[in-house]
């Protein structure tokens, strides 16, 4: 049953020239909508899943030379009646055909206004609906496969499992308190908390590959960093195989943070050049120098540089330091290693450096290999459930955290109806993260995030 008595329409694809556009629409008139314009065939007698040439007119102007496809309810990705047109590709003719649909009856689309009537429609529950902006964001296979598994139901047949044992319990617990008078157990103790700690054990696994996950779908967050003229836009240049960043012989030439992305190894790397790090009079170059500091912060990886061409030890021992203190993964990286003298780099790769020069390519290599090694395999197996999103992990871990105090209402022997709050409240969170339980703020959150087209 569709929850919705509009139509809605929108563009589909990205705005711009191109070969072709689609523009789509959904709702109960979709039909005789695109019908009222086409002329080929009568649509309104035409079979689902079918896909028909013709020409759209406004009054007695040809708008363009069309494909329609039509789904009909609930056979679509809504769930409702729905058309896709595949038009030329010019911005003048698609935006010409959504005015002409409009004009004959449609609405403009919010952002993920289709995806929600799948949601609302049944066609998908919310971790498959948030699998569809996931997939549609995906910058590497990892996390296009992750996506994928979660449309397919991977992460939410995970969920329902867990959630089905959980009501077989609390429903016995409930009848316990209908019948408390009586003083009736229905609902084994040891038998509850053998579940429970099953539970546990599913549920921990899935938090866990939170770290992996929030990896493969956001991208390592790595921060170069080091002091000036240390050789850190040369690097990013190199890694990104273009001149991104300004490389200059006086120091303190960057003072922004310079982003970029680099694919390696299955991984997303999103690489920040920050300023060097020094002490300065200059309030421009100042500012530099504490963005850095705020980036390194919320980095999960830092690559920090040392000029292993001018190399103090002293001042190199107190660098390691201070990288390290950060408490974040840190790869220590000697520069201009073609440029330095043989003992600095014997003694730069005695603490852990990784000697390069990103001027000739040397070692370059060997640097992606050891950012690569040191987040491990993120290899996708069909199949395999990984969690990749933040709502997804605080409502696992809120559900373990009712379920551990059960456990331990269990061992200090709770009442019933306190026992029964802790199950129910575990029993809520899971139904939250599929959208059996859901509130229009927490929808809107969540599909407000996708293009107005999807």
């Amino acid at each position: 049953m569709s929850h919705h008595n509009d139509t809605i329409t929108a563009l589909a694809t990205p705005t711009g020239v191109s070969a072709l556009a689609v523009v789509r629409l959904s709702g109960p008139d979709a039909i005789s909508i695109v019908s009222g314009m086409f002329r080929g065939k009568e649509l309104g007698g035409e079979a689902g899943n079918t896909i028909h040439y013709g020409k759209l007119y406004e009054k007695d102007s040809v708008l363009d030379e069309v494909l329609v496809s039509l789904f009909r309810a609930p056979h679509s990705y809504t769930g409702e009646d729905s058309i896709e047109i595949s038009c030329h590709g010019s911005p003048l003719i698609a935006t010409g055909i959504i005015k002409a649909l409009i004009r004959r009856g449609a609405r403009p689309a919010q952002a993920g206004e289709f995806t929600r009537r799948a949601f609302l429609n049944g066609k998908l529950d919310l971790t498959q609906a948030e699998g569809v902006a996931d997939l549609i964001h995906a910058e590497n296979e990892s996390a296009r496969l992750t996506a994928l598994n979660q449309i397919k139901g991977g992460f939410s047949k995970e969920l329902a499992v867990l959630r089905e044992q959980l009501i077989s319990f609390v429903s016995l617990i409930e009848l316990e308190l209908d019948f408390s008078e009586e003083d009736v157990e229905f609902a084994r103790r040891d038998v509850l908390k053998d579940m429970l700690r099953a539970l546990l054990q599913k549920i921990e696994p899935l938090i866990d590959s939170f770290d992996r996950g929030n990896v493969i779908r956001n991208g390592v967050r790595t921060v170069i960093a080091g002091r000036p003229n240390a050789g850190k836009s040369t690097l990013l240049n190199a890694l990104l195989n273009e001149e991104r960043a300004i490389v200059s012989e006086i120091p303190g030439t960057t003072r922004d943070v310079i982003e970029d992305v680099v694919h390696m190894g299955g991984l997303t790397l999103r690489f920040m050049d920050t300023a060097g790090l020094r002490e300065t009079d200059d309030p421009i170059e100042a500012i530099g120098v504490s963005r850095t500091k705020e980036q390194m912060k919320l980095a999960s990886l830092i690559l920090y540089l040392v000029d292993a061409s001018n190399l103090d030890l002293q001042v190199v021992e107190n660098e390691i330091k201070e990288a390290k203190a950060y408490k974040i993964p840190v790869l220590l990286i000697g520069s201009k290693a073609d440029q330095a003298k043989v003992e600095n780099l014997a003694w730069l790769e005695s603490k852990g450096f990784v000697c390069i020069s990103a001027k000739s390519g040397l070692n370059i290599e060997l640097l992606k290999n050891r950012v690569v090694e040191l987040f491990g395999d993120m290899t996708i197996r069909p199949g395999e459930t990984v969690v990749t999103n933040a709502r997804h992990y605080a409502g696992l871990r809120s559900t373990r955290d009712a379920l551990q105090r059960a456990i331990e209402g269990l061992e200090t022997k709770v009442s019933g109806d306190l026992l029964a709050q802790d199950l129910r409240e575990a029993l809520h969170h899971l139904g939250e993260l599929t959208g059996t339980i859901s509130s229009d703020d927490l929808l809107e959150q969540i599909f407000s995030r996708f293009c107005i087209g999807k």
